[in-house]
């Protein structure tokens, strides 16, 4: 499974930012709807942290706590897409954004996933 992470930038204090994560590469018999999908984040000198999680049908979702609130994720299962929109953004939010999918289908984040995307750089500026 192939993820790519898109819209990443910069964004002053209090602002927002979309990211996407468009997936492929589907073994044969899985499709977009067989993973649930996830976003981590690492800021430098961090280790890799959860984000945020949805399941195949986008009806549970799990959040770190730091971003509740703030940050909602989806998808859309005929693009093939993930979402992850970030409100109210704050300079502690500043890191590579990675997205993420698992094998099982109610995964919420809670171990490591099967799938990592590349990362996309969000700079929050205070």
């Amino acid at each position: 499974v192939q993820l790519q992470a898109s819209g990443g930038g910069l964004v002053q204090a209090g602002g927002s930012l979309t990211l996407s994560c468009a997936a492929s590469g589907f073994p044969s018999g899985f499709s977009f709807s067989s993973y649930a999908m996830g976003w981590f984040r690492q800021a430098p000198g961090k280790e890799r942290e959860f984000v945020a999680a949805v399941i195949w049908s986008g009806v549970r979702k799990a959040y770190a706590d730091s971003v509740k609130g703030r940050f909602t994720i989806s998808r859309d299962n005929a693009k093939d897409t993930v979402f992850l929109q970030m409100n109210n953004l704050k300079p502690d939010d500043t890191a590579v954004y990675y997205c993420a999918a698992d094998q099982h289908p109610y995964w919420t984040g809670d171990s490591a996933p099967d799938y990592w995307g590349q990362g996309t750089q969000v700079t929050v500026s205070s």
